[in-house]
This record gives C-alpha cells, sequence and structure tokens, in this order.
C-alpha cells in the first residue's frame, strides 16, 4: 500500500465510544477525542477498540458526509462499508445474486466475471480492509506492554487492555484472511510498519500470509476471552476458532496443501463449547437477531439509529427488487437484488413451505434472469427482514425506517456443521460420517420446522450434495465465491448459470477470475507489488 494512502487512512481515524444495551455492543461516531485524551485508562482503551469494530458497520464518524476512506479511493460512500463491498465480491459474481442498477459504479463485468482492474468495488474492499488494519495496528502499538508502563496503567486493568489487544490482532487477522481469499497476495503490513517511511510494504505471497494469518490466530488463542464470555458482537475464542476452521477448509487453494483434519479439530472446539443451533432458522436474519446467542459466534452489529449507512444489512433489507415495505420492515425496495434460476432451483419447494429457508419473493417476478439488469427478472429475497420475530418493527427502527437493525452473522454454527461434514467427506480425521450426517441433519430438521421429512442417508452425503446445502444454509451470508471456487466451479463449465460470462445461458471464463486484481493505484506506487496473474 502506498504511503499517501496508508496517511490518508491514519488521518481518517478517530475514536468512537461504544455502549451496551441490551447486551448488543452499540457504535456511537464521535469526533472530540485524540490519542492523549483516549489512551489513559483501561475505559479509554475500551473507547478506542469500538474505532476498530466500528469500521465493519461504518462508513465514517457520522451517518453520511465524513467517510473514513478519503473521497479520492472510493467516490460512493454508500457503497464504502465493509460488508457491501465484501458482499458485492463473494454474491454478485455468483449465482446467488445479480444487480439491476447498470450504471452503478463497478457493478458491470461482476456477475459477467468480466471485470478489470479498474473498478471501484474491487479496489474498495482492498482499502477498506486495509482501512481496518491500519486501525488494529495503531491499536496494537498504543496497547503494547510498554505503552501501557509509560501511561501507569497496570494489574487488571492492563490485563483487560492486553485482552483488547487480542481482539485487535483477531480482526487483523481475520481482514488478512479476506485479502488473502480475494486478492491472493497483498501487500503486508503490522504494527512495525512505518507510516510514510521510505521502505514502502512488500508483497507477500498467498501460501506464506496463510502461514501467517494461521500463528496468528494460534497464539492470540488464549489471550481472548472464553467462548461466550465477552459482550455480544466482540470477538472470542470461539470466532478464533472459527476463523481457523474456515481458512483450513479452504487451504488447498490458499496453499496447496489440504488441511481438512486441522478443520475438523476446530470444529470439534466450537461444537464442544456451548453453542446449539437456534429454533427458528428464520429469526437468524430478523431485527431482534441479537437474541440468538445460541448460534451466533460472531456478528457485524447493526442499529437503526447509530449505525446509518446504505451499505451493511440496510443493503441487503432494501436491495430486494419489488419486496413490498411491509414484508422487509423497510420504507420500500431498491428494484435491484435479484437471484438466479440457477441457485433458486436448489430448493424442491421454492415457496418455503416445507424447507423454511427458502425464502423468496416471487410475485410479478419472472423465475428466469433474462435479461441481467431488469429488476423484475429473477426471484428477490425476503431472508433479511427489519422485523422482530413477533412480527413488530425494529427495536432502533429510525422514523423513515431507512436503515436496518439486523446484525450480519460472520461465524455462526451452521456453518461450523457444515464445515466438519466437508472436512470429513475430503478425508480429514478426528471425526466420523456418522457425526457428519448427524450435523447436516440437525440442520435439514431445523429447516423442515422440525420434521425429519428432509433428512438425508448416508449414501447421500456427497460433497456435491455439501455444495448445495451450503448454498441453502448459508445463501447471502458472503460465503458462495469461496465455495464454488473450492469445488472447481467458479470459473469452469462444471457449473453454469445465467450471464456468468456474460452468456444468457451461461460459459466457463478465464481461471484469472479465480483472484480479484490489485489497485492500479497501488501498483504504479509501489514497486514491490507485482498485478496478479492475466490482469
Amino acid at each position: 500500500m502506498k504511503p499517501r494512502v496508508l496517511q490518508l487512512l491514519i488521518l481518517a481515524c478517530t475514536t468512537a465510544i461504544f455502549t451496551v444495551s441490551c447486551n448488543k455492543l452499540d457504535l456511537s461516531p464521535t469526533n472530540d477525542l485524540t490519542a492523549d485524551k483516549v489512551y489513559t485508562s483501561a475505559a479509554g482503551y475500551k473507547q478506542a477498540l469500538a474505532k476498530v469494530y466500528g469500521a465493519f458497520a461504518l462508513t465514517g464518524n457520522a451517518s453520511v458526509g465524513q467517510p473514513d476512506i478519503p473521497a479520492e479511493i472510493i467516490k460512493d460512500e454508500g457503497n464504502s462499508d465493509f460488508l457491501r463491498l465484501y458482499w458485492n465480491l463473494q454474491e454478485i459474481t455468483t449465482d446467488e445474486a445479480v444487480w439491476s442498477w447498470q450504471n452503478d459504479a463497478g457493478i458491470q463485468g461482476l456477475h459477467e466475471l468480466s471485470w478489470g482492474s479498474i473498478n471501484s468495488i474491487i479496489n474498495g474492499l482492498y482499502y477498506r480492509s486495509f482501512f481496518q488494519i491500519t486501525l488494529c495496528n495503531d491499536f496494537i502499538n498504543q496497547s503494547s506492554d510498554d505503552n501501557l508502563s509509560k501511561r501507569g496503567i497496570s494489574g487488571a486493568d492492563a490485563d483487560e487492555v492486553r485482552k483488547f489487544r487480542a481482539e485487535a490482532r483477531f480482526i487483523r487477522a481475520y481482514q488478512y484472511a479476506v485479502l488473502m481469499d480475494i486478492y491472493g497476495n497483498p501487500p503486508m503490513v503490522t504494527e512495525t510498519t512505518e507510516i510514510g517511511g521510505k521502505d514502502l510494504p512488500k508483497q507477500i505471497a498467498r501460501k506464506d500470509l496463510f502461514v501467517y494469518i494461521e500463528s496468528e490466530l494460534k497464539a492470540i488463542e488464549n489471550d481472548l476471552a472464553a467462548p461466550k464470555a465477552n459482550e455480544y458482537g466482540r470477538a472470542d475464542r470461539a470466532a478464533d476458532w472459527a476463523l481457523l476452521s474456515r481458512i483450513y477448509l479452504n487451504a488447498e487453494v490458499y496453499t496447496g496443501t489440504a488441511r481438512f483434519t486441522d478443520a475438523i479439530t476446530y470444529c470439534n472446539k466450537i461444537t464442544g463449547a456451548g453453542f446449539s443451533l437456534h429454533g427458528n432458522y428464520r429469526e437468524l436474519t430478523i431485527a431482534d437477531n441479537n437474541l440468538n446467542k445460541d448460534e451466533f459466534i460472531l456478528t457485524i452489529n447493526y442499529d437503526g439509529t447509530s449505525t446509518q449507512n446504505y451499505g451493511g444489512t440496510t443493503y441487503l433489507m432494501h436491495g430486494p427488487a419489488h419486496v413490498p415495505a411491509d414484508v422487509s420492515g423497510s420504507s420500500g425496495d431498491w428494484g435491484g437484488l435479484r437471484i438466479t434460476q440457477q441457485f433458486v432451483n436448489l430448493f424442491a419447494d421454492k415457496t418455503g413451505a416445507t424447507d423454511t429457508r427458502a425464502q423468496f419473493y416471487m410475485s410479478g417476478q419472472n423465475m428466469d434472469v433474462n435479461d441481467l439488469y431488469t429488476s423484475n427478472d429473477g426471484y428477490s429475497s425476503t431472508k433479511f427482514r427489519n422485523k422482530t420475530r413477533s412480527g413488530g418493527p425494529a427495536p432502533h427502527q429510525d422514523v423513515a425506517k431507512d436503515f436496518s437493525d439486523i446484525d450480519f452473522p460472520l461465524f455462526r454454527l451452521g456453518e461450523t456443521y457444515l464445515i466438519y461434514a466437508e472436512s470429513v467427506l475430503r478425508g480429514g480425521t478426528g471425526g466420523s460420517l456418522a457425526t457428519a450426517l448427524d450435523y447436516v441433519n440437525k440442520l435439514r430438521t431445523r429447516a423442515y420446522n422440525g420434521s425429519l421429512t428432509g433428512n438425508i442417508t448416508s449414501s447421500a452425503l456427497t460433497t456435491d450434495f455439501i455444495l448445495d446445502e451450503r448454498g441453502r444454509e448459508l445463501w447471502y451470508e458472503a460465503t458462495r465465491r469461496t465455495d464454488l471456487i473450492r469445488f472447481g466451479k467458479f470459473t469452469t463449465g462444471a457449473y453454469l448459470w445465467a450471464w456468468k460470462g456474460g452468456v444468457k445461458g451461461g460459459t466457463s471464463v478465464n481461471s484469472k477470475y479465480n483472484l480479484f486484481p490489485l489497485p492500479p493505484t497501488d501498483l504504479s506506487a509501489n514497486p514491490n507489488l507485482r498485478q496478479n496473474t492475466g490482469y
């Protein structure tokens, strides 16, 4: 990353205060705090840690108008938050999503798998991830034992700050996992990197970045709070295990060496930590889903009054085309998101009357995506609804119903069950086929409202079934692109969907699209960087 960008990111950083309401992490931006005022006590460090977490959910230091990422990098603040950028690259590039707004910056070429190196969404996620890494690096520096000693922070207060430091290291590892998955070979900056120094950041190979992430997560494991012992929305040991299990599942893609046994090891840690499936699948993505502490391992928290922006779950609530406001719990749809017929066909019953995971809006919608940029071509999603489980309004709903209260699950037990099952089927040890089948059938029993009619036998439990089941269970949760790559079905002709490759019936594309390009601005500024092959 070029020094100018790093300096802009640091200058954009201010601190934020978080308060805890109903055991949910709330983020409220403020502009009048500086380092000499904040880093004076454990409470002050907690204020600063809020900005680190807030970079997941916020676009800046106000609802709109004070963006973290300068306009010279991302012109549209509404598409500058982490989740919307990451979601677009993980979902719109697949069978799970298309977006109607043809002139929306960066959209053209994503679903067609024909993007180039100059793309505001692709470049935007790169800078957003590095923005949060920069915040983490600064917090790690500020919370060093030497700085704690200089500031007279000792004893229990110092121990608490060290836990905060472990959380910042976890978030940094998470963002490097995103960069590893999306870009492959990014530059590397840590707390020892001198901002604006003469030595430009060096590029790290994907397999070496994997080793770094793995070592960081193992190093901080025991410094993090025990599972479920932290405030909701903050990382604990189970989040650490969940990220490890996810990168181990994909290790063969990242490094060339399979690590399925390790994936099973960390899944076992999670399943032994007291988590359970939430009883109602459709309550996983609604306005009071902060009550789902039984299943959720780590979430990005959203609040309709204090985290207002046009990304995050506000995007997933408003975005689906033609979904009525009284269904989504919003002020109305944006006519944007739809779903290809190939994905919808994973559900035998598309109405959701049997498998409740089928949450599609069909009235007035064509099933087939005949035109990629026509809003009534393709089913729409009703998965993210800004209503409570009682059917009432969101607890922090703004008067206009413009912003979402729905938290986004970064990790949950349902994914852990599927990682375990796939890893067993791919030859990992430390698990069993019987347990894998039991986990899958637990998910399906929940999906079928407690009925066993959707359960499968051991002969049906194959890796291809797991891919389809991951689609049904985790759709719109930002895993699809990574899954299709792991199964060899993203760029190849092994699986086609509408407008893949820019062809109505779908076609294979160049394998270079398994990775996204690095931003040309960084390549031109930093001679240490080399572009990914083919761009």
